[in-house]
Parts: structure tokens; sequence; C-alpha cells
């Protein structure tokens, strides 16, 4: 197969027939020059080393918080504390701090003073904004915070993670890219396509063919923009976000409320919690959009967890003898979803209450014209929608949890 570049996996991009990654023969060639009296820029350099490290390095580090031992664990929360929950995010840094503000989970220098909530980010913070990084880092620091101070957070997985985790960067920002972007982007791609195109050369001529390379360099260069590169690393299995993403859980159970991003379909919902969790995540950990079998996988089903939109999209298939059974299969009382968009930018109740639609466009602009950001905050039987400046009522809502016995 050509190394060529488009919608690929970055795997299947950088890795030559017999396995040798590229990368590690960029590492090679930049260190030979460096030794060779031919100036290497340090930084650069250590970027070439932390590129080789990644795939020739085996680091298994610990898992992140919410990526329990048991795959039960987070399917059984039962709380007294309040618990608030905000739906898709896509790189809408500002909005999502504004929101987080308006909750009373972070202050103005954006630390934690949630205390003992717990908080749920139902997924879909990659793609189509520009800062996308910029709200993982800060959700990974809350999640250390929130946890000093007693309370938890749970970011879960949204199709958007698990198509970035597999290399379809279909939906990525120039802003995105942007933000892996140092002083030494230019010289690292640069080497890199020299790399990427001496493959295709080969393989050209092993065929019998001839390589396009002055094609081949204004698709490289038009559809690859500084920190790419970087980017792609950094999402990698072993890189630093690439790790993080594939500790994610699907769903989480709080108070008989399940929590996810697209929903559970009649289909799905009888595997139960546990078991979608251990499957996608077993899935996102070799999954690739080069993957002949890619659509068998429950990840990318349209049915499955991450892209089911049939509770809050109208479908005539669901009603509430569906919603009844799945709610029945997953010993729930309600479902929280994100995915699609609510009608008006406002959080929807459906069913009685019994489904609740949380993603309000906040993005904005382009995408969602008329979006905004919004939380939601159960408390007791209290069901509260937050957006700026404005709490209500949810309606309908569940209310109160069945007592116990």
């Amino acid at each position: 197969m050509f190394l060529t570049f488009g919608q690929d996996n970055v795997v299947s991009v950088v890795r030559s027939d017999d396995g040798e990654p590229v990368v590690r023969r960029l590492f090679y060639n930049t260190c030979m020059l460096h030794h060779r009296g031919r100036r290497v820029p340090r930084r650069l350099l250590s970027a070439i080393l932390m590129a080789a490290a990644l795939w020739a390095a085996d680091v298994r580090l610990p898992r992140a918080q919410s990526a329990a031992k048991d795959p039960a664990a987070v399917c059984a929360i039962e709380t007294t504390e309040r618990i608030v929950a905000v739906g898709d995010v896509h790189g809408a840094f500002d909005e999502f701090v504004a929101i987080l503000q308006e909750a009373k989970l972070i202050d103005a220098r954006r630390r934690w003073v949630g205390g003992r909530a717990i908080f749920v980010q139902t997924g879909d913070v990659t793609d189509r904004g520009a800062d996308s990084k910029k709200v993982i880092d800060l959700i990974r620091k809350l999640t250390d915070e929130a946890a000093r101070a007693g309370g938890r957070v749970h970011a879960l997985l949204g199709n958007h993670e698990a198509m970035r985790v597999m290399g379809d960067y279909r939906y990525v920002s120039a802003g995105e890219y942007a933000a892996f972007r140092t002083s030494d982007s230019g010289a690292l791609r640069d080497r890199y396509y020299e790399l990427v195109a001496e493959e295709n050369t080969k393989r050209a001529r092993a065929a019998g063919g001839a390589f396009d390379e002055p094609a081949f360099r204004k698709q490289f260069f038009d559809g690859n923009p500084l920190g790419f590169v970087e980017m792609q690393i950094a999402f990698t299995a072993k890189g630093d976000y690439g790790r993080w993403l594939r500790e994610r859980d699907t769903m989480v159970k709080i108070n008989g409320i399940v929590f996810m991003h697209g929903g559970p379909s009649v289909a799905v919902a009888p595997m139960g919690c546990p078991a979608i969790n251990t499957q996608i995540r077993a899935e996102l950990g070799s999954a690739a959009v080069s993957d002949p079998n890619i659509e068998k996988r429950l990840s990318v089903s349209p049915d499955g967890p991450l892209w089911y939109r049939g509770l809050v999209d109208g479908s005539p298939a669901v009603g509430q003898p569906e919603v009844d059974g799945i709610l029945t299969a997953l010993s729930a009382r309600a479902v929280v979803v994100g995915h699609t968009v609510a009608n008006g930018f406002r959080i929807r109740g459906h069913f009685g209450g019994r489904v609740v639609q949380i993603d309000t466009g906040m993005l904005g602009g382009e995408y969602y014209k008329g979006g905004v950001p919004s939380a939601l905050e159960i408390h007791g039987g209290n069901w509260t929608t937050i957006y700026k400046g404005q709490r209500e009522a949810l309606q309908p809502s569940i209310g109160q949890p069945p007592t116990k016995p």
C-alpha cells in the first residue's frame, strides 16, 4: 500500500510495509545530520525524539481517574450531592468556562469550587471548534482538583473522540492543529514530507509506475497545516492525549440516571453498562479508519452508544414501549444524552422526562447559529437547566428518585 496523505489513519500513514516506523527513521536521519556537524535545532531534535519514543517504547501508564478498575463501579454510583451535566463542547473553550462558572463548579480563575459535586461531560469536546486542546486540559485539571475536594469528574466519550482516536480528521479545525504548533513545526513537517515522499517514490518504482511528486507535494502541504504532525502524535495510543481519550468511559449511571453521548438503542441496551464500557474501550485500543471491518464495530455503529439518535430525533420506531424496554434493560429510570442539538437550543425532556437532551449547540457560529452553552443540574428531586444568567426548572422531569425499601 502506498503511503499517501488524506483522511487516513496515522499508523498506516507513517509505517512502511515491513513495520519500520517512518518516524523512527526521521529521528535516526536527523541524529545523523547532527552527528555530521549539520546544525539541527534542539527543539526539533526533541520533537523527533518524542515521536520516535512513542512508537519505540512500550509504556503502560496508570489509568485516569474515571477509568475504574471495576467496570461496574461507574454503573452504580449513588450520591446525595448535586450532579451537573454538560453536553457537546466542540472546542468552545470560553463558552465551556462560562457555563461551568454559571453552574458554580469553577471560579474566575478556573479552579474547582464544586466541592463534592459530580460533573459529567457527555463527550464531543473535539473537532469543529478551535480550542479542544484547552478544553481537554481544563477537564483533566478539574478531574484532579475535584477528587481532592471529594467530588468527581466523568468525561465521557463522544463520537468525535472516537473519530480522533481512529485517525479520522475530517472535522479537525485549523485552530486544533495550530494548538500543537511550535517554532520547529515547519522543519518537522518538511522532514516528515521528505521521508513520506521517498517512501512513495520507492513503492511507485517497485510497482513499475511513476510517482507524481509535484501533485503529491501540493496535496500534502494543502491538507496538512503546521502542527498536524504533533497533533497526530499526541493522539496516538502512546501520546498524552491519545492515552487519556482511550481511558474514557462511554456511560455512567448515577442514582439510576444513565449519562452517555448518543444514547442506548433497543439493540444495545441489553448489553448493560459495564459491558458497553468494556467493549468500546477495547475497540478504541485497536480501531482505525483503515480497518476493512470498521463498520462492524460498536463504536461506529449507527445504533451504537456514540452515534445513536433515535431517542431524541423523533424516530417513528421509538416510542414509550421502546424507552421503557431500554430503561428496564439498563436498570435505569432516565437517560441524559448529548450528540443531537435540541430544537430551539434549549435542554429538552422527552417521554415524560425519562430522556433528557442536553446538546444545545454550545459552539454556535457557523455550525450552530443561535447555539448557547448550557448545563443540567440534578439535586434530589430538582432538575434545573442552567444558561448564562438564567435557571429554569426542567419540564417535564421525573422528580425524586424512588425511595429505597
